[in-house]
């Protein structure tokens, strides 16, 4: 019994290999927790306005709601709001869609619930654009000039490289499975950024934290009270053994 367990288990692992490798795709970076950071969020929807709805809304979140994270009215006003005049409108996009999908190729999609949208195999949405944010690289055979490792051929230039830098990806052919296959060795600089590599990872984290906040703003309050709902059933549960002990304790 103990051998065909055994073998049960090994064959899973197998299949679950296999199916990551018939995925492809490289593997995803372990994005940093940030939700109980309120500096990293506030840094984190910083970038966001700055750098993300030019090109991107998140057309169910208002400004507003970055109260939520230690921001005022005052604060929003003056550091926030770039397409609208309005604290209470939600963070449309910038950019007309018509000129976005003759630029692009497709209308740049909503970033409200996009860490949540883009979990799979490799790992959480957070470790996906953690992973998307900090893999682009320059490929001058491509229309916007960037090209991504997470994202082949995506159509979304680096609109952080300012902060990054410029580089090449440096590719080795390798045979697998009977084909040739370009793996990735490293990077090529080509100019520096305005942050060091470790700065930039920083922002990314901060950036993708606050992605992960906005697909639920109020994640922190459910898991919060989801603790005192759970003790209240364990203090019930308690309770009510304790009573049902007491009725029954004279019948044989």
């Amino acid at each position: 019994m103990k051998k065909i367990i055994l073998s049960f288990i090994a064959a899973l692992g197998l299949v679950a290999g296999a199916a990551q490798a018939a995925g492809g795709g490289m593997a995803w970076d372990k994005a940093p927790n940030r939700l109980n950071d309120q500096g990293a969020l506030q840094n984190g929807a910083k970038l966001f306005v700055n750098y993300c709805v030019g090109c991107h809304s998140a057309a169910f979140m208002r400004y507003n709601r970055l109260n939520d994270i230690g921001l005022t009215n005052e604060q929003i006003k003056d550091n926030m709001l770039f397409t609208t005049d309005k604290i209470g409108e939600t963070m449309k996009a910038a950019i007309d869609p018509k000129q976005a999908k003759e630029w692009f190729g497709a209308n740049p999609p909503d970033l409200t619930v996009i860490a949540r949208s883009r979990a799979g195999a490799g790992g959480t949405g957070s470790d996906y654009l953690y992973t998307f944010l900090r893999t682009f690289y320059r490929d001058e055979a491509k229309a916007t000039g960037w090209n991504n490792l997470a994202f082949p051929n995506v159509g979304m230039p680096h609109v952080l490289w300012q902060l990054q830098g410029q580089r090449r990806a440096v590719f080795e052919e390798q045979q697998s499975h009977g084909q040739t296959v370009q793996v990735h060795k490293g990077w090529e600089p080509i100019s520096p950024g305005s942050m060091t590599p470790e700065q930039y990872d920083e922002a990314i984290g901060d950036l993708v934290g606050y992605l992960q906040w906005m697909g639920e703003p109020a994640q922190k309050k459910r898991v919060n009270l989801g603790i005192w709902v759970l003790a209240f059933l364990a203090l019930t549960s308690v309770a009510a053994w304790k009573l049902n002990a007491a009725f029954w304790k004279d019948v044989k």
